[in-house]
């Protein structure tokens, strides 16, 4: 079944809930699945819909324009496509490759509905795991005296791939500032680390020195506050008096591709509502 996706958010009123549905109904679409969030303390009210496509009487084109002005009026930042469309994600990786290992595999058994127009990274290790796979690998050195140019090339790079997406799976280098602003809420981080604990390089050799009995990993979009971004998914396991520090890294290493992974799908499935620094996330 073909289902179009409505997601919006916008300052609360009442009676917005029937607004929004009945809109809908006038059209013919029969809603297959409703979330709905109002945060009262900001009086912000978050909503994601699913709508059965083959019921709308008008093409999506046409749907758009018509909820343009109650958009508008309503103050609201939302999207309507179908879910079936692909959207485009551009993976950049380092050295370390079980996120991209776990994601090319997602994506080639269907799981993950997603294009992969290219991996960039900044070290040539994984390019042969991605060109088995035919999709073009791009190694792009990062270093003091190169990094402006480099990270130029690579916007560069997302940008002739028309990307809707870029995913650092494991990408160890430092986005710059102004590419996360231009990029906002498009970019997403796994940091091997449940934070807002040991933010930044070597999480898991500090939580072993710490003695914590739980680690974990953290999806999120990047910002310019590093490791700060808004959170979208986060995954734990529990550690044992007697784990060392390799089997932090192996434990670790497992919660990192689950968090990714559910950060992602919930992602490409429009099931991420993001608000200042915060998420509202509608799981499945």
């Amino acid at each position: 079944m073909q289902t179009t996706l409505l997601k919006i958010s916008c300052p609360d009123q009442v009676g917005l809930l029937a607004r929004i549905t009945n809109f809908i109904a006038q059209w013919g679409g029969n809603l297959t699945e409703v979330h709905q969030f109002t945060d009262a303390q900001d009086a912000w009210f978050f909503a994601r819909m699913e709508i059965q496509t083959q019921t709308l009487r008008c093409r999506l084109d046409e749907l758009r324009n018509a909820f343009a002005p109650i958009g508008m009026e309503l103050q609201a930042e939302w999207s309507l496509r179908p879910a079936e469309a692909r959207p485009k994600v551009v993976l950049m990786v380092s050295q370390l490759g079980h996120c991209l290992a776990d994601l090319l595999w997602r994506w080639r058994s269907g799981e993950l509905a997603f294009e992969i127009p290219c991996v960039i990274a900044n070290h040539d290790t994984l390019r042969p795991l991605v060109e088995r796979e035919n999709i073009p690998f791009h190694c792009i050195p990062v270093s003091r005296e190169n990094r402006e140019e480099a990270f130029e090339q690579i916007e560069m790079l997302w940008r002739e791939a028309s990307a809707d997406l870029v995913v650092l799976a494991r990408y160890m280098q430092i986005l710059p500032a102004d590419i996360c602003n231009r990029w906002s809420s498009r970019v997403l981080n796994i940091h091997h680390s449940f934070l807002p604990s040991f933010v930044g390089a070597n999480p898991y050799q500090r939580a072993h020195q710490r003695g914590v009995k739980l680690i974990g990993a953290t999806c999120h979009y990047a910002t310019p506050a590093l490791d700060e971004g808004p959170i979208i998914e986060q995954e734990v396991v529990r550690v044992e008096h007697f784990h060392s520090e390799q089997d932090l890294l192996r434990l670790g290493r497992d919660c990192e591709r689950l968090a990714l992974a559910r950060g992602l799908r919930y992602h490409l499935a429009e099931r991420v509502l993001v608000r200042g620094n915060r998420t509202t996330v509608f799981r499945d």
